[in-house]
C-alpha cells in the first residue's frame, strides 16, 4: 500500500488548492466560500519518484445548521474536529495541518493542534504519524517571516508556503517523503479478493455474515455502522478468498466530515485492491444515482463486478417484477451492460449460495487470455461485417491486434492512425470480443496504437 498523507485543518485555509497542486489536476472544487469541498477527496501524487496517496478532508464546518457560527468551545465543533483528527492519525502515515498565514494563529488552529497531539498519544509508537504544520498564503516576504508565530502550536517547524503559486512547497514535500515509514515487502497473496460495496444500509454486513456463516461484522439498521474495511478469509471449494466488507458510500455532498468522510476513502481503496466488487443495491429503494456513481468508480478502477439486488424478500412480486427491475438497472448502468445481476436476500439466505460461484466465475473470465491468431480472426470478421468508419476521407485500418495483459483484459490494436478510432467503433469491437469469449462482469480495454516501421 502507498503511504497516505492527510490534509487537515479549519475551512478556507487552502487544503483543496494544495491537494490539487500535489495531484496535478483539479479534482477538488476550490472556492473562497468555507466548506466548498464536496467532490473526490483522495488521489495519488508523486514527488521525486515517490508515489503516495493524498486525502483532502474538506475542512471543518464552522456553522451549526448553516446559520449560527459555532463557538470554539461548543460541543458540536469539538466533536467535529476530534473525529477528523482521530481518524487522520489512525489512517495516515503523515498528517499535514494546514493554517492560514494571512489570518495568523487562531483559536481554531490551537484546538486542532491540541486534538492532533492528544490523538497521536492514543496511537502506538509504531503507528504514530508525524505532523507537519503548513502555513499557507505566504506569498510575500513579510508573511513568510510572520509564519514563525505558528511555533506556538507546539508541533515543530512551520513551513511557509503558497499552495496557489507553489512557493516553497518543494521543501515541505522533501521532508514529508523522508518521514514515510519504510515500505515492507508484503507476502504475495494469491487469494481472490472480493469487495462488498454499496450505499449505507444496503445489507453488506448481513451478506458478509451469511457468506462466512458467522457474525463477523456488526449488523445494524442504522446507516453507516461499518466504519472500516474489514478483511475476512475463507476457503470456498478449494479456492482461497478474501472478503472485504466496506463502509457504505453516501451520495456526493452527503458525506460528513471526519469519520464518515474517511470511511468513504477506505471503501474506495477497498475497491482498488479487489479483483471483483459485489455492488449491493437495495431493492426497496431501487437503483439510485449513487449506485450508478459507485458502479462508475468500479469501472474507473477497471475492476470486475457483480450487481446484487438485496432485500428481494421484502418486495411484492408478480411475473414481471424481476424483469422490470432488471430493465431499470440495465438502463441506469448502461455503461456496464456486461455485468451479471443476481436477486438475493441476505436476511433469508435466498440465492446467497449463488454469490460466491458467480463471483469466482467472473474472476476466472477476467484472467482469460486470447491467442493472437484467434483475436485477429475475430477482428477481421468484425470488420467484414462492419467496416471501420472514415473521417475527412481517411479510413481507419487495423493491421493486427494482440492481448497485452489480463486483469483486466487489455487488447492493443496496431492501426494507421489512432485518432480515427471512434469510441463507438471501439465499443463495437469490444462487444464482438464478448460475444465470442464472454469476459462476463469484466471491463475490457481496447487501445489503438500507431504502427511503426519496426512493428
Amino acid at each position: 500500500m502507498k503511504p497516505v498523507v492527510a490534509l487537515v485543518g479549519r475551512p478556507n485555509v487552502g487544503k483543496s488548492t494544495f491537494f490539487n497542486r500535489l495531484v496535478g489536476e483539479r479534482l477538488a472544487i476550490v472556492d473562497d466560500t468555507p466548506g466548498t469541498t464536496r467532490d473526490r477527496i483522495f488521489s495519488d501524487a508523486d514527488w521525486n519518484g515517490v508515489t503516495f496517496t493524498v486525502i483532502d478532508t474538506g475542512g471543518l464546518d464552522p456553522t451549526h445548521g448553516g446559520k449560527t457560527p459555532l463557538s470554539i468551545g461548543s460541543a458540536e465543533f469539538i466533536d467535529e474536529i476530534r473525529s477528523q483528527a482521530q481518524v487522520a492519525i489512525e489512517d495516515a502515515d503523515v498528517v499535514v495541518l494546514m493554517c492560514d498565514g494571512e489570518t495568523g494563529v487562531t483559536a481554531a488552529d490551537k484546538e486542532v493542534a491540541d486534538l492532533l497531539r492528544r490523538s497521536q498519544k492514543k496511537v502506538g509508537d509504531e503507528r504514530r504519524p508525524p505532523i507537519f504544520v503548513a502555513v499557507n498564503k505566504c506569498e510575500s516576504v513579510s508573511r513568510r517571516d510572520q509564519a514563525a508565530e505558528f511555533y506556538e502550536l507546539g508541533l515543530g517547524q512551520p513551513y511557509a508556503i503558497s499552495a496557489i503559486h507553489g512557493t516553497d512547497t518543494g521543501d515541505l514535500l522533501d521532508d514529508i517523503i523522508k518521514a514515510f515509514p519504510p515500505q515492507e515487502e508484503q507476502e504475495e497473496d494469491e487469494s481472490v479478493k472480493i469487495a462488498i460495496v454499496g450505499k449505507p444500509n444496503a445489507g453488506k454486513s448481513s451478506l458478509l455474515n451469511r457468506l462466512l456463516g458467522k457474525e463477523r461484522a456488526i449488523v445494524s439498521p442504522i446507516a453507516g455502522t461499518t466504519r472500516d474495511a474489514i478483511d475476512s478469509r475463507l476457503d470456498f471449494e478449494g479456492v482461497p478468498v478474501t472478503l472485504i466488507d466496506t463502509a457504505g458510500i453516501r451520495r456526493r455532498g452527503r458525506i460528513d466530515p471526519g469519520v464518515e468522510r474517511y470511511s468513504v476513502v477506505r471503501s474506495f481503496k477497498s475497491i482498488e485492491r479487489a479483483d471483483v466488487a459485489l455492488l449491493m443495491i437495495d431493492a426497496e429503494t431501487g437503483i439510485t444515482a449513487q449506485d450508478a456513481h459507485i458502479a462508475g468508480y468500479i469501472l474507473e478502477a477497471w475492476k470486475s463486478c457483480v450487481v446484487l439486488v438485496n432485500k428481494w424478500d421484502a418486495i411484492e412480486k408478480d411475473t414481471y417484477t424481476m424483469d422490470a427491475y432488471s430493465n431499470e438497472i440495465r438502463h441506469q448502468l448502461n455503461f456496464m451492460s456486461y455485468v451479471p445481476l443476481l436477486f438475493i436476500s441476505a436476511k433469508t439466505g435466498q440465492r446467497v449460495d449463488q454469490v460466491m460461484p458467480l463471483a469466482l466465475q467472473v474472476q476466472e473470465e477476467r484472467l482469460v487470455r486470447l491467442t493472437t491468431s484467434k483475436l485477429n480472426n475475430l477482428l477481421q470478421k468484425a470488420q467484414d461485417v462492419h467496416p471501420a468508419p472514415s473521417r475527412a476521407g481517411r479510413q481507419l485500418k487495423i493491421y493486427y491486434a494482440t492481448q497485452v495483459r489480463s486483469d483486466p483484459p487489455t487488447f492493443l490494436l496496431f492501426v494507421n492512425d489512432p485518432s480515427l478510432m471512434h469510441f463507438t467503433y471501439a465499443r463495437f469491437l469490444e462487444n464482438r470480443i464478448r460475444e465470442e469469449y464472454g469476459f462476463m462482469g469484466t471491463p475490457i480495454r481496447v487501445i489503438p496504437k500507431a504502427r511503426r516501421e519496426d512493428d
